[in-house]
């Protein structure tokens, strides 16, 4: 990722914690047609077990789409979201970026995890 790319990333996040924006950073890098887990995220900043914070900091999402959070799901693979609304709309984005999704569940698998 470039490097203009990040500071302008950065600077629309200024308001978030330090924690709270290597989420979203680490976030912004999950390419198209990849997900993730909260856990995964959590170990990638640094933070191995504060994976409900990680759900914490992608709830505050400024820059959704921009920012993909809904390519990060549960370990399980389950799509969440706060509203039935919000999971339908996730499970909808995933489905059209070629991610496997049965129901409301995302079948993980080596080649699609970041």
């Amino acid at each position: 990722m470039c490097r203009d790319y990040n500071e302008d990333l950065i600077k629309n996040l200024l308001q978030m914690t330090e924690f709270e924006r290597a989420v979203l950073l680490e976030v912004s890098k999950i390419p198209k047609g990849k997900v993730s887990t909260y856990k995964r995220i959590a170990e990638k900043v640094g933070r191995p077990r504060a994976f409900r914070a990680v759900g914490n900091a992608l709830h505050k999402n400024p820059l959704s789409p921009i920012i993909p959070c809904h390519r990060v799901v549960r370990s399980n693979g389950r799509i969440v979201g706060e509203t039935p609304e919000e999971v339908e709309k996730r499970r909808k984005l995933l489905l059209e970026e070629g991610i496997p999704v049965i129901d409301h569940r995302v079948k993980l698998s080596n080649d699609i995890l970041y």
